[in-house]
């Protein structure tokens, strides 16, 4: 693990290609917005946050978990492991700290604003994983480095948290055909597909579901979990109910979003009620 920002580049450009690979053999979906145009936006998107995390946030999450294992910081730097437990323990806590941000990003009103960015996509695949607002990212980053200094990770512990992370993300957000009884078998341990599509429903209840992006038993343990769309995978309307126009969701307009656009009936205190009648 001494060049983490070389492995998780070979890891993320490998996963990223398998997918969209994949999306053209085999795709899940009939796409129902350009797909040129948006992966033009969304990738753009992905450049922006990058430029501002380097430029605003330099110290990431390897750097903290280097410092905290140098102090003892942390919980896990106080306790005497294996190697391999260690690392174990610190992936499934840091991916329990990210099912939990996702759900307060869906239960707070403001934090809700920002996640719209990633929710407004019209179609889901593998650019959608990579599709949040800036201000979004430098919070998560901010949650994720808060994390890494209360459990005491070892660099290897994070980086590996992080290649998984965005690996899964990119396959679970693609709009790839996977046989059913294939898919039931890897729901065991990853979040798939057609588990993550179903949050991304136009229908709240859909979408305040599934908050996983890597393991599954989050959603099953605390009681989230949603196996299949209620119109079915084909006759689902992916996106928000409010943001149907692709005209208004180019790169400018999804920069804009969290601060000028409307936020609908989506949080978590509407849970369950239909988009159409919970305008109020």
């Amino acid at each position: 693990m001494n060049d983490p920002v070389h492995i998780r580049l070979i890891v993320f450009a490998a996963v990223f290609l398998a997918c969209a690979g994949f999306e053209l053999i085999r795709p899940r979906r009939r796409l129902t917005a350009p797909k040129g145009v948006r992966w033009l936006n969304n990738l753009a998107i992905v450049a922006t946050d990058n430029l501002i995390l380097r430029l605003l946030m330099p110290a990431m999450a390897v750097q903290v978990a280097a410092a905290a294992n140098v102090r003892g910081w942390g919980i896990l730097n106080q306790a005497d492991l294996p190697a391999a437990v260690e690392i174990a323990a610190a992936v499934l806590a840091l991916d329990l700290v990210i099912y939990l941000q996702h759900l307060m990003f869906h239960a707070v009103p403001l934090l809700w604003r920002l996640h719209m960015v990633h929710h407004a996509d019209l179609d889901i695949d593998v650019t959608t994983a990579l599709r949040f607002h800036p201000v979004e990212i430098i919070v998560s980053m901010g949650i994720k480095m808060a994390a890494v200094a209360v459990i005491g990770p070892s660099v290897a512990a994070v980086v590996l948290f992080e290649v998984i992370l965005n690996a899964t993300a990119m396959f679970n957000h693609a709009n790839i055909h996977i046989p059913e009884g294939l898919d039931r078998l890897l729901r065991m341990l990853v979040v798939t597909p057609d588990m993550h599509r179903v949050h991304h429903s136009v229908t709240i209840r859909e979408t305040n579901s599934n908050f996983g992006f890597s393991f599954p038993w989050w959603d099953r343990i605390f009681g989230t979990y949603r196996p299949q769309p209620a119109a079915g995978h084909e006759g689902m309307t992916i996106g928000l109910s409010q943001f149907r126009n692709q005209k208004k969701l180019g790169f400018f307009h999804l920069l804009a979003l969290p601060f000028t656009g409307n936020p609908g009936a989506y949080s978590m205190n509407r849970i369950g009620r239909d988009p159409a009648r919970a305008r109020t």
